[in-house]
């Protein structure tokens, strides 16, 4: 997740089209839009925001142009745009292995003798994207918008994004709507806070804004089951039959910066028991609340709470940790949904236009059952994490931007064994 505060510049591509459908004429900012060609967007330009509503609004940063490639008479907007993202770090404590993403849960519990200090360097958080309007401003405008990332050792391209957006109703591989994407403060970390609830996966939801200014928002969506359970002696892991379920209502404020939103997911985790020979369903649920409000001066508050049996894989620091089904301690041919929860809260503080920093807190925990069998024992495993934050960023210019941030977390196991990480990154982006 790219999560820097930077201007993002767009490079030219020329590409005309046509269409049918008519378009409202407040939509051209100049006459020479008609004709198609290049146009410099800046925030509060009507092509600019056009293409911030089509990106994707992760830490309120998305990919947003600084000049798009305008169709015949305005009714296509194209922009191709590239993250260069390199990173310096230092782990002393329990290094965490990945460079780019400081994950609590992947704190190891043991180190070898002489391995407590890590430098590592980075440019993994680089990306490429496409963001693309067509037919700006009538009811018919259809976005498009692809993203890729360049991650792991061998820095593979791995897909971020892929997704159409028409009518309120977004379809394709993105964020769900369980993810509050406004909500969570700006760090240079790729994880952000690990109780933060954010997943990427194939979706489909509807979404609109009602009442008097925009002040409401709702949304409701069918997400691709994202599953991870740990089985018993008697029960394995079968393939999903529905989908998982997220809605939330939002009500905003000043004009649209502040926000409060609750959210709810509802899903069928589906298991088969061994000794019965049949498949089991178990309802997994989990509640929200989210959003970000301004203070006063530069000052903004982020906050997120959940709270859910079964819902572990949506809670970044338990993604793929086994823990939205885990063995149930009186029945070895059965599996029970885990209680977790998660928090944080977090200010971000503007001293200038060009150079803001960061403070935050999360904690996630979860309540597994006493079970013991031969596959696993939860004596050994995750209990809870805290991660904390600090941070400064600051735009050299419109292109440029550096940082440097301090991270520690700690992981705590349900046998009392506990370990922890420092880690103090500087970054360098250049966007174009």
């Amino acid at each position: 997740m790219n999560k820097s505060l930077l201007l993002h510049i767009l490079l030219p591509v020329s590409m005309s089209v046509s269409a049918q459908d008519s378009i409202p004429s407040h939509t051209h900012p100049s006459s020479h839009l008609h004709e198609g060609g290049i146009k410099m967007m800046e925030p509060g330009d009507s092509i600019y925001e056009t293409m911030h509503q089509n990106a994707p609004h992760i830490y309120n940063v998305p990919d947003v142009p600084r000049f798009a490639m305008l169709g015949k008479e305005g009714k296509f907007y194209m922009g191709i745009g590239a993250n260069i993202f390199t990173e310096a770090v230092y782990d002393f404590g329990n290094p965490v292995p990945n460079a780019f993403t400081f994950a609590t849960s992947g704190i190891p519990m043991t180190k070898s003798p002489g391995n407590g200090g890590r430098f590592t360097f980075t440019a993994q958080q680089s990306n490429i994207y496409l963001n693309v309007v067509a037919l700006p401003g009538s009811s018919n405008q259809l976005g498009a918008y692809v993203s890729i990332n360049f991650v792991g050792n061998n820095y593979a391209p791995a897909l971020n994004h892929a997704y159409l957006k028409y009518r309120g109703i977004t379809a394709g591989y993105t964020y769900s709507v369980f993810t509050d994407t406004g909500a969570a403060p700006t760090t240079i970390d790729y994880e952000g806070p690990n109780a933060f609830t954010c997943l990427t996966h194939g979706m489909i939801a509807y979404e609109r804004t009602f009442g008097k200014n925009a002040g409401w928002k709702a949304g409701i969506g069918l997400d691709m089951p994202a599953n991870s359970f740990t089985n018993a002696d008697n029960t394995e892991t079968v393939t999903q039959r529905l989908p998982d379920i997220p809605f939330y209502i939002q009500k905003n404020w000043a004009g649209g910066s502040g926000w409060l939103r609750l959210s709810a997911i509802i899903r069928n985790l589906y298991y088969r028991n061994l000794t019965a020979e049949k498949n089991i369903d178990v309802v997994g649920w989990g509640i929200k609340t989210s959003g970000t409000s301004p203070i006063v001066g530069g000052l903004t508050a982020y906050w997120q709470a959940v709270y859910g049996k079964g819902v572990a894989s949506y809670i970044q620091d338990l993604n793929g940790t086994g823990m939205d089904l885990m063995p149930d301690p009186t029945n070895s041919s059965a599996l029970k949904p885990v209680e977790v929860w998660g928090a944080y809260g977090g200010f971000q503080y503007n001293f200038s236009p060009k150079c803001f920093c960061t403070l935050a807190y999360s904690h996630v925990r979860n309540y597994d059952h006493p079970y013991s069998d031969a596959s696993s024992d939860w004596k050994t495993g995750y209990k809870y994490a805290q991660y904390a934050v600090a941070n400064i960023f600051y735009n050299i210019n419109s292109i440029v931007q550096v940082g440097a941030e301090y991270l520690y977390g700690r992981r705590v196991d349900y046998s009392g064994t506990q370990a922890h990480d420092n880690r103090i990154e500087a970054m360098l982006k250049v966007s174009f």
